[in-house]
């Protein structure tokens, strides 16, 4: 009896050291990248950024004017503005349009007709206005600030005197003009804030009896405005340390205007791209479509000045050497909202629209368009290769209107590519999983360039759809990844957040996308932008206040992919790879080859809290390098956020490894993306 016990508990342990023993061998996950086996060309055009004018994206945000509602064009004239008494100063405020000022020329429908008349009665210590700003004005110490004005005044000698003043009313930054004529001209000064605020306001303050009209009080920092020399005019820009973040990722394109913006809530909303070029003092303010969209951030103070328009978009794409892709209004509001269509006979003046820009942004200076492109400053094209006919539209009606579109344009310039769309995602608008079929099946016969897909999911779909796009016809249009974010609490949920789970997650999916790049070749993460105190929707890739911006953790995933792309995708087998649960992987991996650096490029994703042993093994190779650069970005904590106070709480590190063969052991932290830089020749 004893020994049978004895035989069958030697039993049991061999079976468990044998298993322990297999446990330690399948630990070790193998990796065989074949450096002869090229399966796609990289598109140099993968990686790119999708701007929309959501959370303050655009004025208030990369629109660096700091002066909200400068022109008195909202609906509320004075939304933004407060009238401003002391000492016993009396006056009166009110918004005229009579015999406004008009300078420049304008493209579109009439913009800035209103202006401010300001009577003083008696002055006191002051009378005058003060601007709250987009959530305050942000002032750093020592910094210049350029102040511009429009004005005129029948009282001789009249002047004014401007303020920067902190929540405690103490003056930080400040100015004056003197001798203001009867006739409307422009006034600059320059001012210098004393201390750094974030929360700063505006003061503009007349300090005589009198009658004074202004308009276009705009403020702008000294470095996001370039001076024009022979005319003292400045030329807004954009705010410098959000342009710096967008072109640290080297996009391969810039999507814009929206999205959304391009539908409008109805069709008087829409975005009519002429309306936003030509003279900024003229272009037409339209409401944000966002403005009151969400019960639970109504935003009733959110307008589109154009300072930020169509020109200046092209412009911010060739600086940041990205290819533009504007998005055009195909006669169909967002079908969230209204869905009011132009009937199919009144198609004409949209469809010329396009025609139109594709003139402005590659057309001769001979040409209309082509000459107004230039009189704004740009005489060579900007080069326009690809444009989109739509947003997120679905259904018969969208396909007709497309048609339409489609061979008006080809019929012009054969050679612009052409961008549709797949509704939005299948999982949030009606029937979506039908549309999208039914879509599908007219793009495969009206042959689009791209076809647009956008997917806003739960984390775990992006983990668990890493082979997304394996089985994807390869017999049509090719994709385009145009808007997708991982959404921790669910779509539009303002508990939203941009943690490292999502981040991590997404970085799988992203290389399930690489790995089809024969098919797949472009993709961007939406929406860019989010204003600390003025968003509408979350997650969003960069965040910013009235101080400084930062990159989201999310934006560090886009930013490596987008640095590190390689040039030719090259087959990558793994063996032995853990399971994380019964749907996805703990290791997902690709490979690209970079002809011009020499690199095989491997981009490896951890899901699990274990580290990963690997072997990794190289095929048609001569030589492996000795030593590697290893680029890595994780953390313990997947619910961890980087932040305005942590703003690279969760960022990437750089490292070398050294080894003697051309086979390499390497350990995937926990929770990690890394990419490999192995230096190789095939």
């Amino acid at each position: 009896m004893f020994e049978k016990i004895l035989l069958k508990f030697t039993s049991v342990l061999f079976i468990c050291i044998f298993l322990a023993s297999v446990s330690v061998v399948s630990a070790q996950t193998k990796i065989i990248i074949n450096a002869g086996k090229e399966i796609a060309p990289i598109s140099k055009t993968m990686y790119g950024i999708f701007f929309e004018d959501i959370n303050f994206g655009a004025d208030g945000g990369l629109y660096s004017e700091l002066i909200k509602n400068r022109s008195f064009e909202f609906p509320e004239s004075l939304m933004g503005w407060s009238e401003l008494k002391t000492g016993g100063s009396q006056g009166n405020l009110a918004v005229k349009n009579d015999d406004p000022f008009i300078t420049g020329k304008t493209y579109g429908e009439p913009g800035n007709i209103h202006y401010l008349h300001i009577e003083v009665e008696n002055s006191g210590w002051g009378y005058g206005i003060t601007n709250e700003g987009f959530r305050g004005i942000g002032l750093h110490e020592g910094k210049k600030y350029w102040f511009s004005i429009f004005a005129r005044s029948s009282t001789v000698n009249m002047g004014l005197k401007i303020e920067l003043v902190d929540n405690d009313g103490q003056v930080i930054a400040e100015g004056s003009l003197d001798n203001i004529g009867k006739d409307w001209a422009r006034h600059i000064i320059s001012v210098t804030a004393k201390k750094t605020e974030a929360k700063a306001k505006f003061n503009l303050i007349v300090s005589r009896p009198g009658v004074l009209d202004v308009d276009m009080v705009s403020l702008f920092p000294e470095e996001s405005a370039v001076i024009d020399a022979s005319t003292s005019k400045p030329i807004p820009g954009l705010r410098k340390d959000i342009v710096k973040l967008l072109a640290d990722m080297k996009p391969g394109f810039l999507r814009f205007p929206g999205g959304c913006i391009v539908e409008g809530h109805d069709l008087s909303l829409r975005y009519q791209w002429k309306n936003t070029i030509g003279e900024i003092s003229q272009r037409k303010l339209i409401k944000n479509r966002w403005n009151t969209e969400f019960q639970h951030r109504l935003t009733e103070d959110y307008y589109q000045s154009y300072g930020l328009g169509y020109y200046e978009f092209f412009v911010l794409s060739e600086q940041i050497g990205a290819e533009p892709m504007p998005i055009q209004n195909c006669g169909m509001a967002c079908q969230f909202n209204t869905g009011e269509l132009v009937e199919m006979e009144n198609m004409s003046p949209y469809v010329q629209d396009t025609l139109d820009l594709i003139e402005f942004a590659n057309g001769s200076i001979d040409t209309k368009w082509g000459k107004a492109r230039a009189d704004m400053g740009h005489p060579e094209p900007f080069n326009l290769k690809m444009i989109g006919v739509g947003n997120e539209q679905w259904g018969p009606q969208y396909i007709e209107r497309y048609k339409v579109f489609a061979e008006a344009i080809k019929a012009k310039y054969p050679e612009i590519q052409l961008v549709a769309a797949t509704g939005s995602d299948a999982t949030i608008f009606p029937n979506g999983a039908k549309e999208i079929e039914y879509l599908w099946s007219q793009w495969r016969q009206l042959n689009p360039e791209f076809v647009d897909e956008h997917f806003y999911r739960r984390p775990e779909w992006f983990l668990e759809n890493t082979d997304f796009y394996d089985d994807y016809d390869r017999n049509g249009p090719e994709v385009f990844v145009g808007e997708y974010a991982a959404q921790s609490g669910g779509v539009a949920n303002p508990d939203n957040r941009n943690n490292w789970k999502c981040a991590l997650y997404e970085a799988a999916f992203i290389t399930g996308l690489e790995r089809n790049a024969d098919l797949v070749r472009m993709t961007c993460y939406a929406p860019l932008f989010g204003h600390e105190e003025a968003w509408q929707w979350r997650p969003d890739m960069i965040w910013f206040d009235n101080l400084s911006a930062y990159g989201s953790v999310n934006y560090y995933v886009q930013k490596l992919f987008s640095l590190n792309p390689g040039t030719t995708l090259l087959s990558a087998q793994t063996s032995d790879v853990p399971n994380f649960n019964d749907k996805s992987k703990a290791l997902t991996v690709n490979s690209t080859f970079d002809e011009e650096a020499g690199e095989v490029i491997i981009k490896v994703v951890n899901v699990s809290n274990q580290v990963i042993e690997s072997a990794i093994e190289f095929q048609n190779v001569s030589k492996v390098g000795l030593q590697a650069k290893v680029i890595t970005l994780s953390s313990k904590d997947l619910d961890a956020v980087d932040s305005i106070d942590e703003p690279k709480k969760i960022s990437p590190t750089q490292s070398t490894i050294s080894f003697d063969s051309s086979s390499i052991s390497f350990e995937f932290s926990p929770l990690s993306f890394t990419i490999l830089r192995i230096p190789v020749e095939k």
